[in-house]
């Protein structure tokens, strides 16, 4: 008998075609796409929704769910410097443990089943992981500039050893370097021998910002791109966040080295990072996929806005209404987003042998009709509160709308206090 069966839904396949077929799972795993007349221990009567592999988000800094709303509307580096490494250091292990939560708790209402996060304190980040149920992929954050700088080094392979596939499989650790401008050559040499002697890849955020690639090339003579080429960075498996401002020739060395994507479209508009050259990236063949990065940047974590945007955007910057199709922008949301944490294997499609890591949009409210293209509606007109049921790994994580492992009242009752106390605390310089 198997587990779980989702009865008559409107499945999109992963050729992109939308069909109406059951989905049969047993344990963590699908075992059966089409008709299926077993048994099941629980029959979801799925007519009239919508069932999409669960979102992957590419990029995020989880626990900064705590500075939603507090420093808006800045540029960048002052807002990071100013107003949010300085708040950052009042945090403690238990506010990123609560901060997580809050994050996870969005990201599955929002039909988000895996994310990849860079952050600190991160065996209580993971913690959060474990006990909430869903899929992740965890960085511990490094600044080379910092006085924790040798630490940041130890406490990442101490993470890597305790909680890589941990979770029962569910959590990934890869290495965080922060980025170029605060990470030396010397010191990202250091994360390169690590990572060579751990078997682990790395996340790092790459060309951001206009200035910084600006500055690189003032100390190095050469962009971010060429410098992590130089340097050996590309040679362990890299996820890069934003590159925004990458020139062709950055682009050959990213396909050349199989540098994977993510593109966050929301927090490069808000803090006007500029409009990263996706559509050559993909022609390209490199592969993108979409992230929200930190909510204290964006202001939210829902990734089907981000779907949204990255469809949009790039049209309207490239004056071509063909630049991101709603094909392209769910892949990137979806299949893309798991190849780009290195997940391509196991989630991102519902297929026969791939986790159940599944979510399910409900089609009854005014804006699903007419049907003429379900991919379209998804793109262009569904809502987050459209999300009904969301499954990572077999587990149902969200059940008719409500969470099924996370506490929200509580919840939402720790957060407010902690954001609150963290911001009104002496802020060290």
């Amino acid at each position: 008998m198997i587990t779980m069966l989702l009865k008559g839904g409107d499945v999109l396949c992963p050729d992109g075609q939308v069909r109406q077929l059951d989905i049969a799972i047993n344990g963590s795993l699908i075992t059966q796409v089409g008709t299926v007349t077993e048994q099941a221990d629980r029959i979801i009567n799925c007519q009239n929704k919508l069932i999409v592999p669960g979102f992957v988000n590419t990029h995020t800094h989880a626990a900064m769910t705590l500075f939603r709303s507090y420093a808006d509307d800045m540029m960048l580096m002052d807002w990071l410097q100013t107003k949010i490494w300085p708040a950052e250091e009042n945090l403690t292990a238990d506010d990123v443990y609560w901060g997580t939560q809050l994050a996870i708790a969005e990201m599955i209402k929002s039909g988000t089943t895996c994310f990849a996060d860079m952050y600190f304190f991160m065996p209580d980040t993971a913690r959060a992981v474990a006990e909430s149920g869903i899929r992740a992929v965890l960085a511990r954050g490094m600044a080379g500039v910092a006085p924790t700088a040798n630490q940041a080094l130890a406490e990442s392979e101490n993470f890597y050893k305790e909680w890589h596939h941990g979770a029962d499989g569910r959590i990934t650790v890869m290495l965080g370097p922060h980025a170029p401008y605060t990470c030396p050559p010397e010191y990202l040499k250091k994360v390169t021998a690590l990572a060579a002697k751990m078997g682990a890849q790395i996340h790092i955020h790459l060309s951001e910002t206009a200035s910084e690639v600006a500055d690189c090339q003032k100390q190095y003579g050469k962009s971010p791109i060429a410098l992590m080429q130089e340097l050996g960075v590309f040679d362990y498996g890299v996820l890069a966040a934003h590159c925004v401002h990458v020139s062709k020739e950055d682009i050959s060395i990213m396909k050349d080295k199989k540098v994977r994507v993510a593109h966050n479209p929301g927090s490069n508009m808000k803090l006007a990072s500029g409009v990263a050259p996706v559509p050559d990236m993909l022609q390209a063949g490199i592969c993108v996929g979409l992230g929200t990065d930190g909510a204290a940047s964006n202001n939210n974590l829902d990734m089907l806005e981000e779907l949204r945007l990255a469809a949009m955007l790039h049209k309207v910057h490239r004056l071509d209404p063909l630049a991101i199709p709603a094909q392209t922008a769910v892949d990137m949301a979806t299949s893309q987003g798991a190849e780009a944490l290195g997940l391509g294997n196991i989630t991102g499609k519902i297929q026969s042998a791939y986790k159940a890591d599944i979510t399910i949009f409900a089609m009854q409210e005014p804006h699903w009709y007419p049907r003429h293209d379900r991919l379209s509606l998804l793109t262009y007109a569904a809502s987050a509160r459209d999300v009904h049921t969301v499954i990572v790994d077999g587990k149902i994580l969200m059940d008719n709308h409500q969470l099924t492992t996370i506490d929200q009242e509580r919840l939402l009752s720790e957060v407010s206090r902690r954001g609150m106390s963290l911001i009104s605390k002496p802020q060290t310089k």
